[in-house]
């Protein structure tokens, strides 16, 4: 039998974007919930429970922005108030600085990406009859929610859904899922379609002239293969253009990207001589070489060979080196970190656990720290503080527009007595 009903008073909104309540000396999440309700719940497992009757709501609850919101996955917080919102958000930077071991860090104001703003989407598909279901997925589910609207995503990309759900239509067989991923670029839409079919069944998706290139891959982290090249896809960064290899990670927004911009070069201060790890096609490293010496590494081939193209291009090839290594396998130690003035690192959601720790053991004197995951970036904020370094700054950049993920720059400085004397 189903669980009774029980009635919780909610404390506090979690990381995660759901209310937190105690239940009989318990911690409960409880989705679409704000402080200071009191709601009828029946709990569903796994510290979890679904909302059945509002018994009374928070001042700040506010209106939805999309007609999907509850059943969409990809927005977690459209019900909280701006105001409550941004307090929210800001509280996730401070929190991740405590947790980081730097209580007395006091984060800077949120710097926001407006709605209809995301560039780089990726949706999920499933034919069922002769319909294409075309969207995200539903919360902790694989079901998939057919868009009709999205507050998040460009125009462009929103735009484009009618056609490429009629293009899935006759590429997919019954029952058949696929993943694409679309990203807004100077030169139109960069699609990559990851699932195990024939190339020649996306022939529907070629002959789309709002695509600039079409790919496949197998599956995931496998190579794609080109399918149709209309355009070559084309992304600026501060005006140095980069042909990005298919599904090349690049920031979310236009916005957020030129905030992470200015606040690393911001945090690098006077330093000539500078390490980008984590580089990926450029995002930084190639903005950073108008006027410092850059070393950008990465372990995808595509996107270091993508950079150094654009650098002989944009004209900054001579103040760029381009290395590929696994930094995780193989992190930069502090003899090779020597000649550095400062080090940019951007990981993926994982973290730089291992390049964190050889940095702590380094005499480098400033490392700016960007990360999409309040909770790697403060294990690795951690690991520096260990060493010896000092966060003097803390931007959080909101990309991702009501979902739990926010983006940190963290600037550390190892104090001047601290540093390890150099070589004459």
């Amino acid at each position: 039998m189903p669980p009774e009903p029980a009635e919780l008073a909610i404390d506090a909104l979690g990381d995660g974007g759901d209310g937190i309540a105690t239940l009989a000396g318990r911690r409960i999440h409880v989705p679409w919930t704000l402080p200071g309700e009191r709601v009828q719940v029946r709990e569903t497992g796994g510290g979890r429970a679904e909302p059945l009757f509002w018994l009374q709501r928070s001042a700040e609850r506010a209106d939805p922005a999309c007609v999907h919101f509850g059943s969409c996955g990809g927005c977690a917080v459209q019900h909280l108030g701006a105001d409550a919102y941004r307090r929210w958000k800001h509280g996730l930077a401070a929190a991740a600085a405590r947790r980081a071991g730097f209580p007395d860090v006091v984060p800077e104001a949120l710097v926001e990406s407006p709605p209809g703003s995301r560039r780089r989407v990726t949706l999920a598909a499933v034919r069922a009859g002769t319909r294409v279901a075309l969207g995200f997925h539903a919360p902790a589910s694989r079901d998939i929610v057919d868009l009709q609207a999205c507050p998040v995503m460009l125009p462009q990309l929103l735009d484009l859904l009618p056609a490429l759900r009629a293009a899935l239509a006759e590429a997919l067989t019954p029952a058949q899922r696929c993943d694409i991923a679309l990203t807004a670029t100077n030169a139109g839409i960069d699609a990559l379609v990851t699932g195990t079919m024939p190339r020649a069944r996306l022939a529907p998706l070629a002959r789309l002239g709002d695509l600039a290139r079409l790919c496949l891959a197998e599956a995931a982290g496998r190579d794609p293969e080109l399918v149709a090249l209309h355009r070559a896809p084309a992304i600026d960064f501060d005006g140095i253009v980069v042909e990005p290899p298919p599904g090349v990670f690049l920031q979310a927004t236009r916005a957020g990207e030129t905030a992470i911009r200015d606040a690393v070069d911001d945090g690098l201060g006077s330093a000539r001589r500078v390490a980008d790890l984590f580089s990926g096609c450029g995002t930084l490293a190639l903005p950073m070489a108008r006027r410092r010496q850059v070393l950008a590494v990465d372990s995808q081939r595509a996107a270091i060979e993508a950079l150094d193209r654009a650098a002989r291009a944009g004209g900054v090839a001579p103040r760029v080196t381009v290395a590929v290594r696994d930094l995780e396998r193989r992190p930069l130690v502090a003899e090779e970190l020597g000649g550095f003035d400062a080090v940019v690192f951007d990981p993926p959601r994982e973290g730089a656990r291992a390049q964190a720790a050889a940095l702590a053991r380094s005499a480098v004197a400033r490392v700016v720290a960007v990360s999409c995951n309040p909770a790697t970036f403060a294990r690795d904020a951690a690991a520096l503080g260990a060493g010896g370094y000092r966060l003097e700054r803390l931007t959080p950049i909101d990309q991702f527009l009501w979902s739990p993920h926010l983006e940190l720059v963290g600037v550390f400085v190892r104090p001047r007595a601290a540093r390890a004397p150099r070589n004459p």
